[in-house]
């Protein structure tokens, strides 16, 4: 019994949706779905796998531009994210309009997330940290069993998520990384919301913005 996940790439910007579930259940939750919901639905009949909820990390359309249409569809419950990225849900359709998005309503969630919160998939659990400083409102979901974290925008492979967004801030999304994700485990993978996956022990040794002076055991 283990949690699963495979990565849907969506939107012009290539946002890395995850589909995630529970290999002994086949419930499943996907991890912002912002986007190309049929090619969503298309995989997820091709898994086998019985959606029950949508999870967000963050307010930005690209990562929540799919949720409202798809969660009508599946009916099934939004959740997350944290309530301080409300400014960014009510102002998808300024967002879309910049961006050159088909147009996008505002939503609420079903569920704003906190701070130790936990989201069940199936028979998985899923850990809920506040990182803020990409938005104000950015979480994460970690999966200690799996030992795997669904990190948004807050890291990447090689990269930090950008702060000159609207209550972005820089020194706060460093504090994020360092003192939320650094003490999972320099073992975790991370799927980062654009890119390649890496490990939070790679990039302490490599990433130029959050690099340390990790001992390498």
């Amino acid at each position: 019994m283990s949690l699963q996940f495979e990565i849907v790439p969506v939107t012009p910007f290539q946002q890395n949706c995850s589909i995630i579930w529970c290999d002994e259940t086949n419930e499943a939750a996907m991890v912002d779905p912002g986007g190309d919901i049929d090619l969503l639905k298309e995989k997820v009949q091709q898994l086998g796998l019985t959606v029950t909820k949508l999870i967000l990390t963050h307010g930005h359309l690209d990562h929540v531009g799919g949720t409202a249409p798809l969660a009508a569809e599946l009916d099934v419950p939004v959740i997350g994210p944290h309530k301080d990225d409300v400014f960014w849900l009510q102002g998808l359709p300024r967002q879309s309009e910049m961006f050159g998005f088909p147009f996008t309503e505002s939503f609420d969630p079903d569920q704003w997330l906190e701070e130790g919160d936990v989201i069940t998939v199936g028979k998985q659990q899923l850990s809920v940290y506040h990182t803020p400083g990409h938005t104000p409102g950015h979480v994460v979901f970690h999966s200690d069993e799996a030992s795997v974290a669904f990190v948004g925008d807050v890291l990447f492979k090689g990269g930090i998520g950008r702060t000159d967004f609207p209550k972005g801030d820089y020194q706060t999304l460093i504090d994020s990384i360092k003192g939320k994700l650094w003490p999972l485990g320099n073992d975790v993978t991370f799927v980062p919301g654009h890119g390649p996956i890496s490990t939070f022990g790679n990039e302490r040794t490599t990433n130029p913005f959050v690099a340390d002076e990790m001992p390498l055991y």
